[in-house]
């Protein structure tokens, strides 16, 4: 983007020392803020909203051009005498030398300080990304090397031998101290373990059937560039053509699961034909095939029963009676900390094995970009416009589809369990017409990946890698295979970001911390645990739970003032978790159901302008949540809305609905309410109750 002062300068991209992205003219030190941006730094945001609301009623025209659209901007003048500068059509802002510190001083809120430090300059390398499938090269040198991987032979066999030398310690220790028979302890690992190998698929075959709406298709129904392609490629490793379903949904989705390379399913859901390009539908289903072809279906499965047999030891053991229930037990604790262990180890090799599949995606579509763009889209939101011209759609291809397609695990194309749905960015103004992904938009989600210690945390318990890894690593092969790296990042981290967490870590567990007190009172105010004494303790506990649990829900919750914003501008906030929220407001459409096609999914996947964003809609009742994703949530489909909430990352970006407006009508959830209700229940209970006692 230009300077609107300085035609000839380039607005350079900064992060300032509150986490937060803007863009600064080194020449004339004005700043450039997107739609929403300003509300980030202010700890009155509603009073900031209210008065550019007043301001906007008395516009003037402007000689400056708007950085991101290039068209005339409109002067408003703020209380105070600050002049902004105005672009309609983006609703960003311009503020001169000053006028920003000017602005915040004057409302007590944060003051904007660019980290000069470790702020990194505007550089074309450093801000450009990879153009699309198809586009023509931009000519940036490639960067030499590959970064290295792990033998996926040598890391397999060593995972699986230690995850199964586990496995039998504790089975030897049942026999030898737990009074259980060598052949029952062996059979019940081999039955556990073949019943699961071979019944699992057929059993996933049903579910996604009855509960996910999904159709099965034959090869000559899938699009006809994705079936040639297909063709080649389990032609030159020498596997079958794999079953392919499909999912009616419009969130994009995409997973593979069954017992060998040879009876392989292969799963995509409406919304990845719809929201990627055709090379990037290629890549992605390559990366499916590159699970088939390392047999990681089964090797994942014979992985994932060793924790699975040692939780069913441990809930055998720990009800034990008898002369050997002692011995019982402490076999039953024994393995329930192995337990443990062995699902971290599954999940690291699970994450080793996606880099592999990536990697495959790369070799065998002989571009790791389009695998690339292809996870930006589905698991950053960067799909929310459908960029491909009308008029340059192949007729050939739309007429050979087949009315179940244009209806329509671990080994998915990204974390179904963390994500739930998808993560969130943004397309640029201008690049809605070209599809092209806007690199500060891109770079600001991958900071929180590799920036914010909540992301290592969320890794650890994730099957698959943080997608800003998968995206270093694609570039860096497609680097050595002397092409454009899809993206390059190259900034310096401007703090650590540890202090927020800590705090978070300590507001998250305030409630558990209360009742660890309150036991401690208890065991040392009496000497001894005596259950006489509980009820002069229980007030306290209950009281001082109730103190814990308010001052929780009011950080979690959030709720003076939801800012208009756009996910494109949420995503900037680097300091942002599952309990440090932002509250926002957005407008979109609604265009699939939070786990694709899900019958009973409660949850949605909104788009508006910048991207898509996943919504989390909670009530107090599993059971409420159930009955409205079956009975209600359908309703919403392809419909705008008006969504207000929290927007939190656990590690994937999404809102936690407060409030959602469709055609007139309002559904509220009431968790946000009845959370701090109880909270306070608590605290005011206990307090009576102990002011009861004590008299």
């Amino acid at each position: 983007m230009n300077c609107p002062n300085c035609a000839t300068h380039t607005l350079r991209a900064v992060l300032t020392k509150q986490g937060i992205q803007v863009d600064l003219c080194d020449s004339c030190q004005g700043v450039w803020l997107d739609d929403g941006e300003l509300l980030l730094f202010s700890k009155t945001p509603h009073v900031i909203a209210q008065h550019i609301g007043k301001a906007l009623e008395q516009r003037k025209p402007s000689k400056k051009l708007s950085p991101r659209t290039g068209e005339p901007m409109e002067q408003i003048t703020y209380p105070g005498g600050v002049v902004i500068d105005y672009c309609p059509r983006s609703r960003g802002l311009w503020f001169d030398q000053g006028e920003l510190k000017t602005l915040l001083k004057q409302e007590g809120s944060v003051r904007m300080e660019v980290d000069q430090k470790h702020s990194s300059p505007a550089s074309a390398d450093a801000m450009k990304t990879a153009p699309g499938p198809g586009d023509a090269r931009r000519g940036v040198p490639a960067r030499p090397g590959l970064l290295p991987l792990p033998s996926l032979f040598l890391r397999s066999a060593m995972t699986l031998v230690g995850l199964y030398a586990l496995l039998g310690a504790v089975l030897i220790a049942a026999v030898e101290f737990g009074g259980v028979d060598l052949e029952w302890a062996v059979g019940l690992g081999i039955g556990i373990l073949l019943l699961q190998f071979l019944l699992g698929p057929f059993f996933m075959d049903l579910s996604l059937k009855w509960m996910y709406q999904l159709s099965w298709v034959s090869p000559a129904e899938l699009p006809p560039h994705l079936t040639k392609f297909v063709q080649k490629v389990c032609g030159d490793k020498g596997i079958e053509f794999p079953r392919f379903g499909v999912i009616d949904d419009g969130a994009p989705q995409a997973f593979t699961y069954g017992v060998t390379p040879n009876n392989a399913r292969v799963v995509i859901s409406r919304g990845i034909l719809e929201l990627l390009e055709p090379q990037e539908v290629e890549a992605v289903v390559a990366h499916e095939l590159g699970h088939v072809v390392h047999w990681d279906m089964a090797l994942m499965t014979v992985a994932q029963m060793v924790p699975l047999i040692l939780y069913y030891i441990y809930r055998t053991f720990i009800r034990a009676r008898g002369k050997n229930s002692g011995n019982a037990k402490l076999v039953a604790m024994v393995a329930y900390v192995l337990y443990i262990i062995s699902e971290y180890v599954v999940l690291w090799f699970s994450r080793t094995r996606e880099y592999h599949a990536d990697r495959f995606s790369g070799e065998v579509t002989g571009s790791p970009s389009r695998l690339a763009s292809a996870l930006v889209k589905i698991a950053y939101g960067l799909a929310g416009q459908d960029t491909k011209p009308k008029e340059s759609k192949e007729p050939e291809e739309s007429k050979q589809r087949s009315p179940a397609f244009e209806a329509i695990g671990a080994m998915g194309i990204f974390d179904g369990n963390a994500a739930r749905g998808l993560a969130v960015a943004g397309f640029s103004e201008a690049a809605t017409l070209t599809g092209d992904v806007d690199p500060a938009n891109l770079k600001g989600a991958m900071r929180w990946d590799l920036w914010n210690p909540w992301a290592k945390w969320y890794e650890l318990n994730s099957t698959h890698p943080l997608v800003a890894k998968r995206l270093q690593y694609l570039s860096s092969q497609a680097a050595h295979m002397g092409q454009e790296p899809y993206i390059v990042f190259n900034e310096v981290q401007p703090e650590s970001y540890w202090d927020e967490f800590f705090v978070d870590l300590a507001i998250y567990l305030l409630p558990s911390v209360a009742l660890v007190l309150a036991a401690a009172y208890w065991l040392f105010s009496s000497g001894e645990v005596l259950p006489e004494t509980l009820w002069r303790v229980l007030p306290v506990a209950l009281a001082a739970l109730g103190a814990a649990m308010m001052v929780k829900y009011r950080f979690m919750y959030v709720s003076n003032y939801f800012s208009k914003a756009t996910v494109a501008t949420l995503l900037k906030s680097v300091k942002v978790s599952a309990v440090r929220p932002v509250p926002c407001q957005l407008a979109g459409t609604i265009i699939g159901r939070g786990i694709p096609g899900y019958i009973f999914s409660e949850d949605f996947v909104m788009k508006d302008a910048t991207g898509i964003m996943f919504l989390d809609y909670r009530q107090p009742l599993g059971i409420w949540e159930l009955l409205f994703g079956l009975l209600k949530a359908g309703e919403y489909q392809g419909k705008d809305v008006v969504v207000t909430g929290w927007y939190r990352r656990s590690p994937v970006p999404y809102v936690q609905i407060d409030t959602l407006t469709c055609d007139g009508a309002k559904l509220q959830s009431w968790v946000p309410t009845l959370s701090k209700l109880s909270a306070f229940a608590l605290l005011f209970g206990g307090i009576v109750w102990a002011v009861v006692v004590r008299l």
